[in-house]
């Protein structure tokens, strides 16, 4: 914040007036008496004994000394008294007027100390609570006013008119009242002022200077403020968008508001390192990708460094633009793509470049967190593929193998030993049954379900009814306390479920399901049945062939999202399985 040098010069305290001296006049004047006035008194006296007085007789002589020494001697001294007075006032009044402009020049040496101080003061604060705290008090300290406030306007905290900001110190309402716009045309808010006496010119002047001041300290902090919030809603984008295209969408949205820019574009690189153009967003609103690099995109990827485009690179990337500001996006293993900002001329200052870089390096970790999903979601598609084929391979085909050669044996037998036949018949039936269940298991386990459309506690409902009515168990579900997760976790609770079902499904020859759901510090998924149990030792390393996943995959999904996972079984004794998870 600047401070104006008219009321911050560096003058030094005023120290105690020193004692006055006489003035020039009065000095020349003392001086004049004490060294001339004897002397012309006696030269006076002189000429009148020898020169005057022998002019008269004795009697008369004796008058004329009468009137000499009575008359003349008391007007001398009058008058040379009178002037020496006048002198004396003149220099009192002259020790007045200079106490006077040392009084003034005291209490502005004060005002100006305080305004100092509340210009300090108000530079510091991070958030504009603090900020009008401060603000009313040293304005109060600096003006002397009986009672200070200063109000925000609620756009500027933007949270509409019923949230405007307000904050007063005094409890006297001031006879005179003194009123100062916070901003240029007040767009900021009101500084309110009240006076038991009329304020000094000096006074309106000061409070105008604060006003100013108070202004430009809003502005800044209010600037802050929001660079926080932006920082904050990209790394939200981050953590909640996995859809690429919905990324970029949200990544360069928050970006391109917080500088009022009217277009951005987003380029990553492919597998091959090249740029290639994933999200654009026109002035005129169209959405668009592909097409050819512009230069300047490359000549910024290349650079490494934030750069300006001329007008004309900035219409190759956004027609219609007429300034454009290019962000690289590194990371340690290299270039990730490049985000370009577009606006109108100008629209780009030099000190906002650190914020859209530090922003740009925010979206850099959003794309590759998307990327890693994506990937991930490759590889699990992957791995399911290869587990329904190897079930498929291992399971039901070689189960309709054998079906079909036990067929081709009862066929030959028929004529010659009927009753085999029939035994090999009842057979393959029961097989072919028990693979048509095998079937609708392995589909029941695959069948998507919609958590962001039902929620999870619907799913979780849905999903264990189901169940229960396709393998013919028993279920119940209990769902107690508050239940908050994230979408991420939520996900994972529904597939420890699904997988912990599947498994009772295919090994535990349960006659009854429990299900528990519980809220608190943490969230609690356990499901208990009481089928045939195993031996942990045993099968802690084996994969579920319903659910693709064995415990051990359970246990390290579960504790890379901060939970913990436990199960409990032993033959003939049921099992039961336990996931914690924290609350979102």
């Amino acid at each position: 914040m600047t401070v104006p040098s008219a009321l911050t010069s560096d003058a030094p305290t005023p120290s105690p007036a020193p004692a006055l001296r006489p003035g020039m006049a009065l000095s020349r004047m003392v001086l004049l008496t004490r060294n001339v006035l004897p002397l012309l008194i006696v030269l006076v006296v002189v000429a009148y004994e020898v020169g005057f007085v022998s002019l008269f007789d004795a009697s008369a002589g004796r008058l004329v000394h009468l009137a000499f020494y009575g008359v003349v001697g008391p007007l001398v001294t009058f008058f040379t008294i009178q002037s020496i007075a006048e002198g004396v006032q003149a220099r009192e009044q002259a020790e007045a007027e200079l106490r006077d402009l040392y009084a003034q020049l005291s209490a502005s040496h004060q005002r100006m100390g305080a305004l100092q101080h509340l210009m300090r003061a108000v530079s510091e604060p991070a958030d504009l609570e603090t900020l009008l705290n401060v603000a009313v008090q040293g304005t109060q300290a600096a003006t002397g006013a009986v009672i200070v406030q200063a109000q925000l306007r609620g756009d500027v905290l933007a949270g509409g008119p019923s949230s405007a900001l307000s904050r007063q110190v005094g409890v006297q309402s001031g006879r005179y009242q003194v009123n100062v716009a916070l901003g240029q045309g007040g767009v900021l808010g009101d500084l309110n002022l009240g006076f038991e006496t009329p304020p000094s010119s000096d006074t309106r002047e000061l409070i105008a200077a604060i006003g100013s001041e108070l202004g430009s300290a809003i502005a800044s902090t209010q600037s802050r403020t929001r660079d926080l919030i932006t920082l904050f809603e990209v790394d939200q984008s981050i953590r909640a968008e996995r859809n690429m295209q919905r990324l970029l969408a949200r990544v360069t949205g928050t970006i391109a508001g917080r500088v009022q820019a009217t277009a951005r574009a987003a380029f990553l690189t492919d597998q091959d390192g090249l740029l290639r153009l994933e999200y654009a967003r026109d002035p005129g609103g169209e959405v668009r990708s592909g097409g050819v690099l512009p230069a300047f995109v490359r000549r910024v990827a290349e650079g490494g460094q934030p750069g300006l485009a001329s007008a004309e690179e900035a219409a190759e990337v956004f027609p219609g633009a007429a300034s454009a500001l290019g962000l690289p996006m590194r990371s340690e293993d290299g270039l990730v793509g490049v985000l370009v900002l577009g606006g109108h001329e100008g629209a780009f200052e030099k000190e906002r470049t650190p914020l859209l870089a530090l922003l740009a390096s925010q979206a850099t970790l959003a794309v590759r967190n998307a990327r890693a999903y994506l990937y991930s979601e490759e590889l699990a598609i992957g791995e399911e593929r290869n587990r329904i084929a190897r079930e498929i391979h291992d399971g039901v085909a070689q189960s309709l193998a054998f079906c079909a050669i036990k067929l081709d044996v009862v066929a030959r037998q028929i004529s010659k030993t009927p009753d085999a036949a029939v035994t090999g018949v009842q057979e393959a039936s029961s097989l072919l049954r028990e693979q048509i269940r095998e079937v609708r298991r392995s589909i029941f386990a695959l069948r998507p379900i919609d958590l962001e459309r039902y929620g999870l506690l619907e799913t979780l409902k849905r999903y264990l009814l189901d169940f229960g009515e396709q393998h013919g168990v028993k279920t119940q579900l209990d769902i107690s306390g508050d239940i908050h997760l994230a979408p991420g976790d939520e996900a994972v609770v529904f597939r420890i479920l699904q997988e912990s079902l599947n498994n009772v499904a295919k090994h535990a020859r349960a006659l009854n399901v429990t299900v528990t759901l519980t809220g608190g510090s943490s969230v609690k998924l356990t499901v208990e049945d009481d089928g045939e149990g195993f031996d942990l030792t045993l099968a802690t390393g084996r994969v579920s062939s319903a659910g693709g996943l064995g415990l051990v995959q359970m246990r390290e999904r579960v504790e890379s999202r901060g939970g913990a996972y436990r199960v409990e079984s032993a033959p003939e004794r049921g099992t039961r399985v336990e996931a914690r998870l924290p609350q979102a």
